[in-house]
């Protein structure tokens, strides 16, 4: 029974074992998860876990997510009855959407229009964003062969110029507020972390701008983004 069939709360003891748990640090992907438990309202407890190896690998994180990467959940009340465990931010935000009933739609046809900008984010924007950072910001701007970077960039603009022409005239990436809206923002905000927004033309665009700043502008988000506290 929960915890005890869950190694990792042995390192990341659960104050309330009643509630969902979450394993997290405040970085896009991770405030998805997060973000998402302040909008649904679901009773839930953060556990900061750093990105060292000392956390991501240790046998206890590696118990919940053998991928060494956050988020990750544990449902103590589970859909069949049971406890569950989930890794990837992606299922997490379904997995939430589905037990709160919200975000992800009122019919099959809206379900289907999240999925697909959900999909885009995790195929394409938090990849290709991820590798402009590293190329752009980290160790990978040290390297002298100009490629790698303006594939990176080039591959930022493009993808930015997708979801532009998509938000003319919408408020939201898919119709209403939704988790694909959750899945995209954080990683578009990043560019600023990263120093990269004029590199990108992130100023020159249309409607993500303002999309953004609708976003943040949100109470939830406004917690959720720093949920876990970085500082412990």
């Amino acid at each position: 029974m929960f915890p005890d069939d869950f190694p990792i709360t042995k390192r990341w003891p659960a104050k309330d074992p009643s509630v969902i748990q979450l394993y997290a640090f405040p970085t896009p992907n991770g405030v998805k998860a997060s973000i998402m438990l302040e909008e649904t309202g679901l009773a839930y407890e953060p556990h900061l876990v750093t990105l060292s190896d000392a956390d991501v690998k240790s046998p206890e994180f590696l118990s919940l997510n053998p991928n060494n990467k956050i988020p990750a959940i544990i449902d103590p009340n589970g859909p069949d009855g049971a406890p569950i465990g989930l890794f990837e931010s992606g299922a997490i935000l379904i997995y939430l959407a589905e037990k709160s009933g919200k975000f992800l739609g009122t019919n099959a046809t809206d379900r289907a229009r999240i999925i697909q900008w959900l999909m885009f984010q995790m195929g394409g924007v938090g990849p290709m964003f991820g590798q402009l950072g590293f190329f752009y910001k980290f160790a990978g701007a040290d390297i002298e062969d100009p490629r790698p970077r303006e594939r990176y960039i080039n591959e930022a603009k493009r993808l930015l110029a997708v979801l532009d022409g998509e938000l003319e005239g919408k408020e939201w990436i898919a119709g209403n507020y939704s988790i694909a809206d959750i899945a995209l923002c954080p990683w578009i905000n990043a560019l600023g972390f990263y120093g990269a927004k004029d590199v990108v033309g992130y100023n020159d665009l249309k409607n993500v701008p303002a999309w953004i700043e609708r976003f943040y502008a949100r109470p939830a988000v406004e917690k959720g983004k720093n949920i876990p506290d970085r500082n412990g």
